[in-house]
């Protein structure tokens, strides 16, 4: 189904490791950037590490996580090349994908979602980007890098 990098704080193990095995199910192979388990780490440093991972190619997307979700979010998108959304629930999952071109969806450990994250995981997999006025608006949103 095609190659995922992951990777969480310390605010989102158990998300990560349940996420990392819906994915097996669906024949996806993982890189898990970590971390394992509860100690204390700087959710920045997870996401530049995976974010730049990632830019060496070969991946389908990215999923980050911490304890919101927000933080590995606006992290990653101050990363040339990155598109990272914050998901949290179906519509937002589509759009990301169908509208945004989305390379990163992210979520927070400690989040209380109304759908499971496994479903919207599926949602965005499922989803081919729109194209059409959206790669303008995407382009757009990356020449944004070049001006700021």
């Amino acid at each position: 189904m095609g190659k995922i990098i992951v990777a969480s704080d310390h605010g989102a193990v158990s998300l990560k490791n349940e996420i990392v095995s819906f994915l097996k199910t669906k024949n996806c192979e993982i890189k898990d950037m970590g971390v394992y388990n509860d100690d204390p780490v700087d959710y920045p440093d997870i996401a530049v590490l995976t974010c730049n991972e990632f830019k060496k190619g070969g991946y389908d997307f990215g999923i980050l996580l911490c304890g919101t979700g927000i933080g590995v979010s606006i992290t990653a998108n101050k990363i040339k090349g990155i598109r990272c959304a914050l998901i949290h629930d179906l519509f937002t999952a589509e759009m990301a994908k169908a509208h945004n071109d989305a390379n990163f969806i992210a979520f927070g450990g400690r989040v209380k979602y109304s759908v499971l994250v496994t479903k919207m995981i599926e949602k965005f997999m499922e989803t081919k980007f729109a194209g059409d006025r959206h790669l303008r608006r995407v382009e757009k949103m990356m020449e944004v890098e070049k001006t700021v």
